[in-house]
């Protein structure tokens, strides 16, 4: 046991020192980025060095049904998932002490598998370091906080806050609206210690219950990583307290949706320089290059950072949410911003993905369409200065129209990988069909009768 045990980070060993480590739970992430793997007692993990999944987990859709194979005959073959024990963590709401261990994922002959959320950030991220770069992000995680809702057919509403009413909306940073679901917020905060995760900081957002935490800027897996067990701990906090925590991008009709808004910035591996910034502090060639491959791929990004039909309700103008491609220095209403900071921290801030993407494939997407600016030396749209929230843009507004945009660009589907792209396109067309046979109480309220 012990010699598995050194490998661990720092706060997982501390959480486990002194007690008898009861499980071990051997995950992956799915398209949706849903957890999928194994629980087993932490004495058979010991013994074994890897475990088996089939490779159709990413052929699931997040209705439990399986798409069609892109690649042929649907055989199932068993992947080979290994330890990355650097991602081991507690789960520390658990009854018994476990821990949690991400897996990477290898097909029978040792080669990554294109199809595993994990590796195409991976993959990504080797193309920007094969060019001597380091990509840097930092996310900013949205959710709301809401009553239990154990009936689909009933609208989901604020929780109860600790004055006894429901939690309010339009209260954007105040501290008063934070408190009022203040134990929820010590459960996640002693959670994210007890996991070793850093917390750059917690506000209150502007819809009722709705909740924003910042992670501290650094490596795009790592970070992906934090946001996906992130959800799961934040959910567990949610239970802890009888309310729900969701990650669906408009969840409250009438109220804001959530966003996980990404900050990039690209690093000289050799120098550890912010290429961004010239020797003087201005922004370089680079730093445009970047915008403009944000401005030129993300339409067809879109299907990464929107992957369900709800999360094109989040694309509403006027609703704090920048659905355009501008580009704008401290301007809220742009998709593209760049926030105020010094020469070092200069990053570009793409406000378009929400939060119920996959964390792995919505960095990549994000990633992959700067990389194509930066390899194609692109240039970016005239600065837009002023309110960006009513232009015109390339943006799709319904999920077939982005798959269709993905499916039409090849610079991006080589990055991304074309077998993941299959893939994705499979799951979510086949989710995009299902949800077109649910009629809405909508269709039945207004057109039943009168048309």
């Amino acid at each position: 046991m012990a010699d598995w045990t050194e490998q661990l980070p720092q706060a997982a060993r501390n959480f486990i020192s002194g007690r008898r480590l009861d499980e071990v739970e051997c995950i992956v992430s799915d398209i949706a980025g849903v957890a999928r793997g194994k629980a087993m007692p932490a004495s058979k993990f010991a013994r074994q060095a890897s475990f088996f999944l089939p490779n159709s987990i990413f052929l699931q859709t997040i209705t439990g049904e399986w798409a069609d194979n892109p690649s042929g005959a649907f055989t199932e073959p068993d992947m080979i998932l290994t330890p990355d024990f650097s991602t081991a963590t507690a789960a520390p709401w658990t009854a018994d002490v476990t821990i949690q261990v991400i897996h990477d994922a290898h097909d029978q002959s040792g080669n990554p598998v294109p199809t595993a959320p994990r590796n195409v950030l991976k993959r990504v991220v080797e193309l920007y370091n094969a060019e001597g770069w380091t990509p840097i992000v930092a996310p900013e995680m949205e959710f709301f906080l809401v009553a239990r809702n154990i009936d689909p057919n009933m609208p989901i509403i604020p929780p109860m806050g600790r004055s006894g009413r429901r939690a309010a909306g339009k209260q954007a940073y105040s501290m008063s609206a934070v408190d009022e679901y203040g134990k929820v917020i010590d459960d996640i905060y002693d959670f994210a210690e007890l996991q070793g995760f850093e917390i750059d900081g917690i506000l209150q957002e502007g819809g009722a219950g709705q909740i924003e935490i910042n992670l501290a800027h650094g490596d795009p897996v790592k970070l992906a990583d934090e946001i996906f067990f992130f959800k799961r701990l934040i959910r567990e906090a949610a239970l802890r307290h009888d309310c729900f925590a969701t990650f669906m991008a408009k969840p409250i009709e009438g109220e804001p949706g959530s966003a996980m808004h990404i900050h990039h910035s690209v690093v000289d591996s050799a120098t550890g320089q912010n290429i961004f910034s010239d020797a003087k502090g201005a922004e370089t060639e680079a730093f445009l290059h970047f915008i403009a491959g944000m401005q030129t791929h993300l339409p067809a990004a879109v299907a990464l950072l929107a992957p369900y039909v709800n999360s094109y309700r989040r694309y509403v103008p006027d609703f704090a949410a920048p659905i355009n491609l501008e580009w704008g220095r401290d301007n809220r209403t742009t998709g593209l911003r760049i926030p105020i900071s010094g020469p070092d921290a200069r990053r570009l801030e793409n406000r378009l993905a929400g939060m119920d993407c996959n964390p792995y494939l919505g960095i990549a997407a994000s990633l992959a369409c700067g990389y194509l600016g930066l390899k194609n030396g692109l240039l970016p749209r005239p600065e837009c200065i002023g309110d960006a929230y009513n232009v015109e843009t390339d943006l799709p507004y319904n999920l077939g129209d982005a798959l269709d945009l993905l499916e039409e660009n090849e610079a991006l589907r080589e990055v991304l990988g074309p077998e993941f792209c299959a893939y994705y396109d499979s799951v979510k067309r086949n989710e995009y069909k299902e949800f077109l046979q649910v009629i809405s109480p909508w269709e039945r309220e207004h057109l039943l009768l009168n048309v």
